[in-house]
């Protein structure tokens, strides 16, 4: 496949610059190659590929005056970009690690209170004899289940964001970068 038959199939992310420093955040000292992008560059590239299937391939096209072109910003560009969306996607893979990681020890602790819950309710079962304890008795079963909601929660439901946000970010890393020059 050309590269021009590839570059009509994928995604593309267009952001129109004045000049190549406004790509970068402006307080990060290290060199443009590491340097971080600009917060607003970062949301708006984001944005636009969580606009497409996370496996789709992507191409940013970034547009820049053709006085920018003395710079030669093409390698700079092409390696920062890549270089931070691999660094984002780092983070991501820790940050899904750290919700599983809280959501097994969160399960342990609330299997244990439930388990002393239930162990609870069969002591007041036992003891108490009039209907008035039957109000103890479910609330504890109750508690005893609520206690499960977070471990669930985070379990079954709190990590797909940050797993699509990592893919998302593993494919902008890979994303063909080019640098268009316009009058």
């Amino acid at each position: 496949m050309t590269a021009a038959a590839e570059s009509s199939k994928a995604g593309r992310i267009e952001l129109r610059l004045r000049e190549v420093k406004q790509l970068f955040d402006s307080f990060d000292p290290a060199p443009f190659h590491e340097k971080d992008l600009d917060r607003d560059a970062e949301e708006f590239i984001v944005s636009w590929a969580r606009e497409y299937p996370v496996d789709a391939p992507l191409v940013l096209r970034l547009h820049l005056p053709r006085d920018q072109q003395q710079f030669e910003p093409e390698r700079t560009v092409v390696e920062a970009v890549h270089n931070y969306f691999d660094y984002r996607a780092d983070l991501a893979r820790l940050e899904f690690r750290r919700t599983l990681q809280l959501g097994r020890s969160s399960l342990i602790v609330g299997v244990m209170f439930l388990a002393a819950c239930m162990a609870l309710r069969e002591v007041v079962r036992r003891v108490g004899t009039a209907d008035s304890w039957n109000v103890l008795e479910e609330g504890l079963l109750i508690t005893g289940w609520v206690a499960m909601w977070r471990p669930v929660e985070l379990l079954l439901y709190d990590w797909w964001p940050v797993r699509r946000m990592r893919r998302t970010y593993q494919n902008l890393a890979r994303m063909r970068v080019e640098v268009v020059y316009a009058d």
